[in-house]
């Protein structure tokens, strides 16, 4: 269970699973390093049991750390197969960012490294960069709580989203690559080409001349044709007959801290509480809509950053991404459900919020009607300003990435090429750079750069003030820029956090050389 009690830490409730009870004895400073370990567990799902990975730490699956405490870790590999663990929302020293062979290699089986490095607040997780790995639920929370968190008068409640396959990451992924064109539900644990959502017509266009697509900037972004595409999508309502392609597999169960609907976590509330939950979506090819029903709610932080408050009941996010949400409530008794439901799809999961003595009614897995696909018109995302934005600055370099794959052969690439013959981004340590990605696929890509943050500043050739992120949805035939400030002299990686497309070529590298 993964409650911080607003007034000391809450008792377990009965049923709540112990491997997500980040509890004070995983917070405490010390002067020790923390262990954590990789290594494998078994789920019940839905009365089936499932042997998986996990990262274990001194209070469960996860780590919680207390403001300035800094992230002193060893991690032990107890697993029989060569892993490496990356600490997704973080920003280490590049040797210890956990990739394979940028510049570590993968950790041996009962092999020990040690991790130092200062610790960035906010909701983040970790996981394996080898994406069969991560398939495999080698990922966990990663929380560090700021001087604000300790001081508030809330409960905090981690929600970490995962998508499930009783079949092994390779059968799964020579499914999706041999799906073929379908829609509908080929049955539990199958792929079936795609779900196909109206996307008023859009279709990929190979042939498209990107030439005119200058290096300019102006209001923050790159000029040139994106006004083109923006003015495109605003058309897209009259271009009928096309569609975008969703959910390329359907997984056996979708989880949040490790339950399914069928047995869910109840986290004991007190009556007009206020909560901060959590809500991490380490799925591998998943994007959940969080939909906290009748429980009033207000989006305050994204991947770990503080945006301007949002009130809402409904927020998407895409794999990767984090949100943290308040929510306040009510005064008198009851129960609360608080569901992730699959873009374009009935399938749903989630946990429950209860007074004590509340009725806890069941809730079906699936629902009466399908969601909707995610944030298509980048609505939500245009919603969002950062609490604390980059300082303005002249743009000293930009890239534009194209992004690009398809179901027939299913292969993804950026600009035109797999990782492995890919030309990597460049830049030099402290330029400010713009990197616009431009998706001319019909599938969304939730892109991820490491050892940096960066700013939302276009959307479909429109400048915004937007959030602060790591990973930012580029929807099917779309447009997203975003401004940061180069870092350490290193190899960082950059790709799709879609982990079949990640295996299928969707990365490339932003290389960072030392000033001039």
């Amino acid at each position: 269970m993964n409650t911080l009690s607003r007034r000391g830490f809450l008792a377990g409730c009965a049923g709540a699973v112990a491997t997500f009870n980040l509890s004070r004895a995983a917070m405490a400073q010390s002067t020790a390093p923390l262990a954590l370990s990789a290594a494998t567990r078994t789920l019940d799902i839905d009365g089936r049991a499932a042997t998986v990975f996990g990262l274990a730490g001194p209070g469960g699956q996860g780590l919680a750390l207390d403001p300035g405490q800094r992230f002193r870790v060893d991690l032990t590999n107890d697993l029989d197969v060569g892993t490496i663990i990356h600490w997704h929302g973080q920003i280490p020293p590049n040797a210890q960012d956990g990739v394979p062979d940028m510049p570590m290699p993968l950790l041996a089986p009962g092999e020990t490294r040690s991790y130092d490095f200062e610790a960035r607040p906010g909701t983040h997780w970790m996981h394996s960069h080898v994406p069969i790995q991560e398939m495999q639920l080698l990922a966990a929370p990663l929380i560090v709580r700021s001087a604000e968190d300790v001081a508030a008068d809330r409960q905090e409640v981690v929600m970490f989203l995962h998508d499930f396959s009783f079949k092994s990451p390779e059968e799964v992924l020579a499914a999706v690559a041999g799906g073929h064109e379908g829609g509908g539900h080929g049955g539990h644990g199958d792929a079936k080409g795609t779900h196909r959502m109206p996307m008023g017509g859009m279709a990929a266009m190979p042939g498209m001349d990107h030439s005119a697509m200058g290096h300019g900037a102006m209001g923050g972004m790159p000029m040139g044709n994106m006004q083109g595409m923006g003015g495109m999508m605003g058309m897209a309502g009259q271009m009928g007959g096309m569609a975008m392609d969703l959910n390329d597999y359907d997984w056996d169960a979708y989880l949040a801290n490790d339950r399914t609907l069928s047995d869910p976590e109840v986290v004991p509330v007190e009556r007009g509480g206020r909560i901060r939950l959590r809500v991490i979506n380490a799925a591998a090819a998943t994007v959940f809509w969080i939909d906290t029903g009748t429980a009033a709610a207000h989006l305050v932080a994204v991947d770990g950053h503080a945006v301007h408050p949002l009130p809402g009941s409904r927020f998407g996010l895409a794999m990767g991404q984090r949100l943290d949400l308040e929510i306040d409530l009510p005064s008198e008794g009851g129960a609360w459900p608080i569901l992730a439901l699959r873009e374009g799809a009935r399938e749903r999961t989630g946990l429950i919020l209860a007074t004590p003595g509340a009725e806890v009614r069941r809730l079906d897995a699936v629902a009466e009607t399908a969601a909707p696909a995610f944030d298509t018109d980048l609505a939500q995302e245009g919603r969002l300003a950062a609490l604390f934005p980059l300082p303005q600055r002249p743009v000293d370099r930009s890239h534009i990435l194209m992004l690009a794959g398809s179901m027939q052969p299913y292969v993804w690439t950026i600009n035109g090429a797999v990782w492995g013959q890919h030309q990597p981004a460049i830049a030099r340590s402290g330029e400010r750079v713009l990197l616009s990605f431009h998706n001319m696929s019909m599938m969304g890509h939730p892109m991820h750069l490491h050892g940096h943050a960066f700013q939302v500043v276009g959307l479909n050739g429109q400048a915004v003030a937007g959030a602060l992120r790591d990973t930012v949805y580029v929807p099917p035939m779309s447009m997203v820029t975003v401004a940061l400030d180069a870092g350490e002299a290193a190899r960082w990686m950059l790709h799709c956090h879609h982990m079949p497309h990640l295996a299928k070529g969707m990365m490339t590298e932003f290389q960072v050389s030392t000033s001039a």
